[in-house]
Formats: C-alpha cells, sequence, structure tokens
C-alpha cells in the first residue's frame, strides 16, 4: 500500500473509482476528460493510492504559480478512514512545495462536513470566501 504518481495503466481503475466517488459529478468533470488534461498540465501532480495492485485512492493537484489546488480526493468505500487521503495530501503537498509553492487550496461541497472536518485536522481552514465559477 503506497502512493505513487498516476500511470496510464491506472485509467481504469481511476475511472471506476471516480464514477463510484463522484456519482453526482457534473458532466463537464468526466472522468477521461480530466484525466486526459492532467496528463497534459502537470502530469507529476496525480497521485494514486494503491492497494494490492489496485487503485483505491486519488488526488489532482495544481500550481499555476501563486497558489496550489487539490481536487478529485477520492477514497474507495473499503479503505476510507484508513488514513488515505491524508497519505495523498501529503504527496501533493510535497510535490507543491517543490514547485515553490506557499500555499494551497482546496474546496469541499457544502454539507460534507465529514469531509471538510478531516481537511481541518490536517491543518486546512475555513476562509471568508465565496466561490464562484462560469462555464466556457
Amino acid at each position: 500500500m503506497h502512493v505513487r504518481p498516476f500511470q496510464e495503466s491506472d485509467r481504469g481503475d481511476v475511472v471506476a473509482l471516480w464514477n463510484s466517488v463522484f456519482a453526482d459529478d457534473p458532466p463537464w468533470n468526466e472522468p477521461n476528460t480530466v484525466i486526459d488534461t492532467k496528463l497534459r498540465t502537470q502530469p507529476e501532480l496525480f497521485f494514486v493510492y494503491e492497494s494490492q495492485e489496485k487503485v483505491v485512492g486519488t488526488l489532482v493537484a495544481g500550481f499555476d504559480g501563486f497558489r496550489g489546488w487539490i481536487h478529485h480526493v477520492a477514497v474507495h468505500p473499503d479503505h476510507q478512514g484508513h488514513g488515505v487521503s491524508r497519505l495523498l495530501i501529503e504527496a501533493a503537498e510535497s510535490g507543491l512545495r517543490e514547485l515553490g509553492c506557499k500555499k494551497v487550496n482546496l474546496q469541499v461541497r457544502k454539507g460534507n462536513e465529514g469531509a471538510a472536518d478531516k481537511y481541518r485536522s490536517m491543518g486546512f481552514s475555513d476562509e471568508p470566501r465565496i466561490s464562484m465559477g462560469k462555464l466556457l
């Protein structure tokens, strides 16, 4: 069991995990499109957690030169509560630091207090912001 960079051979496991964990995701977050985009931009910030030769956790991060972002943190339900997301976050923070990142952000869906509490326990804090988006 360990965190490692995404490999193309992980695609099937990652797509299945995301389809399961993010079943209510909007259509613009189609897994194969997200993967293809990440592989073109900072692929070194795409992490998986592998257990018994199967991907059971993922994290995608990015750095825009000013701040880092963490998203697509997913852990298979059978592996939740065992520190998988913490190890993935630590790997992302390390990768972001290597790029010169000084601050990292993430977003939690409204109502997902379990995830918010987990991130708070890792040192993240609520910020007085309104998150906005726009489809292009």
